[in-house]
């Protein structure tokens, strides 16, 4: 067939001399699609429109250096994104190898999803490994359980493939990408955890130097870790009392955050350092990339329950909203494009939930006794005086 319709646009796709021809018609209609393909067949074999030649597509294994080398370009201030991205394309490679790209399509990414399904990884371990016990008829299938690949990381593989082929369609390699046309998987909304005072004090006293000002800043502006990371000097004004967010993964991104009196006794503190990082690593001079090992310290000797240091952000937003914030200017506060975001980061604790209800209670009782005492008056002891016998 000549033409094929791609969403609600006809595309043409045809043979002319040996060489495919695949455009466009930015048409929505079936027949002026066909009458624009031959038209265009036409001049082509006029000679009055050139036939674009296209580079030839590169081994998957190859475009994905390719791609990474763009990304530590692109990317060399998110050491974060460009590190998820090497690891994230380790499967990718290992399964498409030295297949060209023009050759992947719809059913190869399907094809990839099924397999990654059926994987098996080994899970991780928390805190310090320990040795295991030593046992004489114990097999290598008994050492540890397997675990099914989570839907969410099939899903970030999925983006990125995604990604690479919107970098070659960039580039005149591609002409559409295969992964727009597959679903990814439903996710679960996954573990948020929200940190208790009670907790949060325990933390503290455990954690260590930066690790203590870093989370109490999560903590008092819902920043996110890689924007606290990156705080400058030049973007704190301790006299207007807020911190500027001059960049981050959405344009909402783009903030400027008040601050608590402990966020601002801590970033004045820091500012008067000799480094225009005020979270960067002695060793780089760069933002500091993870406090893993030290936010893994600060939990063992505190002995709290496991939460991840991003679960700060989580704990910031229901604290806002407790305290009476509401969701407009919640979605402003964290950065986020959507308010639909900002319902998954706030969870109330069930101890604000029952004391909500005990407030509406005490609402509903006090306005029924207003009612009751506004009855009592002339017109309702009239109704009662007619009641009688």
């Amino acid at each position: 067939m000549a033409v094929y319709k791609r969403g609600a646009i006809w595309w043409m796709s045809f043979q002319l001399d040996g060489k495919h021809v695949q455009k466009s018609t930015k048409l929505k209609n079936k027949r002026d699609a066909e009458a624009y393909e031959r038209a265009y067949r036409t001049q082509l074999a006029m000679g009055d429109v050139g036939l674009k030649e296209r580079p030839d597509a590169p081994p998957f294994d190859e475009a994905v250096k390719e791609f990474l080398d763009w990304v530590e370009i692109e990317h060399r201030n998110k050491p974060n994104t460009v590190r998820s991205y090497r690891s994230t394309s380790t499967a990718l490679r290992s399964f498409y190898s030295d297949i060209r790209i023009d050759q992947i399509d719809a059913a190869s990414v399907e094809r990839y999803k099924q397999w990654r399904s059926k994987a098996k990884t080994r899970p991780r371990s928390s805190g310090k490994a320990k040795k295991p016990a030593l046992r004489i008829n114990r097999t290598a299938k008994e050492k540890w359980k397997p675990t099914v690949l989570k839907p969410a990381t099939i899903n970030r593989e999925l983006a990125l493939l995604k990604i690479l082929f919107n970098y070659f369609i960039r580039k005149d390699v591609l002409v559409s990408n295969p992964v727009s046309r597959v679903k990814f998987f439903k996710e679960d909304p996954g573990h948020l955890r929200v940190v208790s005072s009670e907790e949060e004090n325990l933390y503290l006293l455990a954690a260590t130097q930066p690790l203590q000002d870093f989370a109490c800043i999560m903590l008092d502006t819902g920043m996110r870790c890689g924007e606290v990371a990156a705080i400058r000097g030049r973007d704190v004004f301790l006299e207007q009392g807020y911190v500027y967010v001059p960049d981050g993964k959405t344009k909402a991104a783009k903030r400027k955050i008040p601050l608590t009196s402990r966020a601002k006794a801590i970033l004045g503190r820091r500012s008067q350092m000799n480094s225009d990082l005020l979270f960067g690593s002695e060793d780089t001079g760069r933002p500091l990339t993870t406090l893993k090992t030290s936010h893994g310290t600060a939990i063992r000797r505190s002995k709290v329950e496991h939460f991840r240091l991003y679960d700060l952000r989580h704990t910031f937003a229901t604290r806002f909203l407790e305290s009476g914030g509401d969701l407009i200017t919640l979605q402003a506060l964290l950065g986020h494009s959507s308010i639909n975001m900002v319902t998954r980061y706030a969870h109330p604790t069930d101890g604000h939930k029952y004391e909500a209800i005990r407030r509406m209670e005490e609402r509903t009782i006090r306005s029924h006794a207003n009612s009751y005492h506004w009855r009592g008056d002339a017109k309702s002891e009239e109704k009662t005086l007619s009641a009688r016998p």
